[in-house]
């Protein structure tokens, strides 16, 4: 499928070349995301590749995540849409303006094609990675039968208390960088070029990382203190990456090929009464040292764990891999603290965020058995819930996000 022509103006003089000469010159982005690490942290991440950055990149500290509802029922004005978003996606995680005239460059008497609120700041490792949630699949644009059987909605958990209007969406983008500016410009920017065909749903800022996907991170912490996702799916886990996460054509949706889906969920933390409650129940419900993060009975973080050391219902053991098939989630979530409720409390908490190769075999069992019976719920509530299938990577500037759904 061409791009559009309105796209081909967007990518300025050199993106227009590209497309024409076959790409030759997007070939220097063309990296393997699953394997790339920024030099540093103001440097960029390859956007084009096999898969989308931003799943198994190594966590950056800043999310910027929204989900968009589609206004427009013109299938071609939201292939058009996808298009312009890709070559602005494109631009700005190398550290560029969204558009070709940029924030300064265009005619005094128009709007800017980008908002210059980064004007100055480099790449800072962002990355935007697109999702379609299954209420894109209705009857507007065609694609019922494209509709990935992964994309079932997600059963009633235990305890729930989920908020519709910020939950779902047609379209979600999820933007990480290291500076919490870049990664608002770049939601701010798609969200203008977007004006007419889409409007936001809702949206989550998110800070300090809560999972690693590297073995090169060291392991952060959550809220509540305590060091999370230990034993992550990470990048480097080649066979497990490839086993658990990227889905495959013989899955039923040959456009999902070498895509995942993507599982959100924010969850609201009760801290007050958790900073009341005593380190031996802190310790005894995780099923590690709040200090170190190892494992009940053991010295160090990484060291085995023995499900059997710990209580029946310790966090650790219902979320464990050995307790739902060996199944693995790769996690890369965000502490969010939104102000305070009015009441004197931080409305605080996880801005829970997992890929995976088929939710209803990862997700869903492990979130049932936490949901059922871990004492954690005590102190946390889920107020929001969002399931989205994400593409494949972009291989070049003639491609765009979405391309094989809707060719």
């Amino acid at each position: 499928m061409s791009i559009s022509r309105r796209t081909m103006f967007g990518l300025g003089a050199a993106g227009a070349a590209a497309v024409g000469a076959g790409a030759i010159a997007a070939r220097s982005l063309l990296e393997e995301p699953t394997a790339a690490h920024a030099a540093s942290t103001s440097d960029p991440f390859p956007f084009y590749g096999e898969h989308q950055a931003g799943i198994v990149t190594p966590a950056q500290d800043r999310l910027h995540f929204v989900a968009f509802d589609v206004t427009t029922s013109r299938r071609d004005e939201l292939l058009e849409l996808l298009q312009e978003w890709t070559a602005a996606a494109a631009r700005l995680t190398q550290g560029k303006e969204a558009g070709a005239f940029g924030a300064v460059g265009g005619p005094a008497e128009g709007a800017p094609d980008d908002t210059g609120e980064a004007l100055g700041l480099p790449a800072s490792g962002l990355t935007l990675t697109i999702g379609f949630g299954a209420s894109l699949f209705d009857d507007r644009f065609g694609l019922a039968a494209k509709l990935p059987a992964a994309l079932a909605p997600l059963p009633k958990f235990p305890g729930e208390r989920l908020i519709p209007e910020i939950s779902g969406g047609d379209i979600c983008v999820q933007a990480c960088a290291h500076d919490p500016q870049v990664a608002v410009h770049a939601i701010r920017n798609l969200a203008r070029i977007g004006f007419g065909r889409v409007s936001v749903r809702w949206s989550q800022l998110g800070f300090g990382r809560t999972s690693s996907t590297s073995r090169a991170q060291v392991t952060p912490r959550n809220l509540m203190g305590f060091k999370d996702g230990t034993n992550n799916m990470k990048l480097e886990d080649a066979a497990l990456v490839r086993e658990q996460l990227w889905a495959s054509a013989a899955d039923g949706a040959a456009w999902m090929a070498g895509g995942s889906y993507l599982v959100t969920r924010k969850i609201r933390m009760t801290i007050e009464t958790w900073d009341r409650t005593s380190l031996r129940e802190q310790e005894d419900i995780f099923g590690r040292d709040k200090g170190e993060g190892a494992p009940v009975g053991k010295a160090r973080e990484f060291d085995p764990v023995d499900l059997a050391a710990m209580k029946p219902d310790a966090h650790v053991r219902l979320a464990h891999p050995s307790q739902h098939g060996d199944a693995h989630l790769l996690r890369r979530g965000y502490n969010f603290v939104d102000g305070s409720d009015g009441l004197g409390r931080l409305d605080a908490g996880l801005f829970f965020i997992a890929y995976q190769r088929d939710p209803r075999k990862q997700f869903v069992p492990v979130q049932m058995s936490l949901a059922r019976t871990d004492p954690l719920n005590e102190y946390i509530k889920h107020v929001s819930s969002g399931l989205f299938a994400c593409p494949p990577g972009v291989r070049d500037a003639g491609d765009f996000w979405g391309r094989e759904l809707f060719a």
